[in-house]
C-alpha cells in the first residue's frame, strides 16, 4: 500500500544588509562570491541610498527596487503619530525640524526624534537641531550676513560658532549652507550661483582629504570678498 507523501519546498534564509552601499569595492567583490555560493539557500537583500555606489556584477544578480523620498506631509504626520504613542510632548515647530532635516528619510526623522526624547520628554526644535548636528536655517543665514555686513573676523567667529554648537564637520556644513542658500532672499541669483560653485570645491577638497579649518576658512573669506562687493 502507498502511503501519501507530503512535499515541504526547502525555505530560503533570508540575510538583509542594510547601507550596503557603505562596503568598499572588494568586499562587494566577496559579497558577490557569497551570493553566489548560496544562491540555492539564501536569498540577500541589499538596501542604500547610493545605487551607484554598489559595484555591477551585484547589480546585475539583482532585481533593483528604487522608493522615492516620502512628502514632507507624511514624515510630519508619522512624527506626530509616533511621539503620541510613545508619551512623547512634540510641538508644530519641533515637528517641522525633524521634517525639514529628515529630507524625506522617515527613519532618519525617528532617530533624531529618540535621540531628543531621551534628553527630554518635551521635545522642542533647538533640541532637535542640537541633537541631530544639524544648524537651523536661520543660523546659516546669520553666517552669510556676517559675510556680507561685518568682515572677515566677524564671519569667521560666527562659523566656529555654529560649528561647537552643533557639532558639525566640515562637509556636514558645506551641505547645509547649499541646502538653505536658496531660501537666502537676500543675496542676488548671482550672488548663489558664485556661491554654489565654491562649496562645490570646498567641498570636494574636504571628501579628498583637504584640511577642514583652512578650507572653511577659505571659503568664508571667499564669501566676504564676493558679498561686499
Amino acid at each position: 500500500m502507498l502511503e501519501p507523501v507530503l512535499m515541504v519546498a526547502r525555505l530560503s534564509k533570508i540575510i538583509f544588509l542594510d547601507e550596503a552601499d557603505a562596503l568598499t569595492n572588494d568586499a562587494q567583490g566577496a559579497l558577490r562570491r557569497i551570493m553566489e555560493q548560496y544562491a540555492e539557500t539564501c536569498r540577500f537583500i541589499l538596501s542604500c541610498n547610493y545605487s551607484s555606489k554598489i559595484i555591477e556584477p551585484i547589480q546585475s544578480r539583482c532585481a533593483v527596487f528604487r522608493f522615492r523620498p516620502l512628502a514632507d506631509s507624511d514624515v510630519h504626520q508619522q512624527v506626530h503619530h509616533v511621539a503620541a504613542i510613545e508619551e512623547i510632548n512634540l510641538d508644530d515647530d519641533a515637528a517641522e525640524a525633524l521634517t525639514r532635516i529628515s529630507q524625506g528619510d522617515l527613519r532618519k526623522a525617528l532617530t533624531a526624534l529618540q535621540v531628543s526624547a531621551a534628553l527630554s520628554n518635551d521635545v522642542t526644535r533647538e533640541l532637535i537641531y542640537e541633537t541631530s548636528a544639524t544648524a537651523p536655517p536661520e543660523s546659516l543665514h546669520q553666517y552669510l550676513k556676517a559675510c556680507r555686513d561685518d568682515g572677515f573676523h566677524s564671519a569667521r567667529r560666527r562659523l566656529r560658532e555654529l560649528l561647537d554648537k552643533y557639532g558639525l564637520a566640515g562637509t556636514d556644513f558645506v551641505n547645509q549652507l547649499h541646502r538653505e542658500l536658496y531660501s537666502a532672499d537676500f543675496l542676488s541669483e548671482e550672488s548663489k550661483l558664485d556661491l554654489t560653485e565654491w562649496m562645490a570645491e570646498v567641498d570636494y577638497r574636504l571628501v579628498e582629504g583637504g584640511g577642514e579649518q583652512i578650507q572653511l576658512d577659505a571659503l568664508t573669506a571667499r564669501l566676504v570678498t564676493h558679498l561686499k562687493q
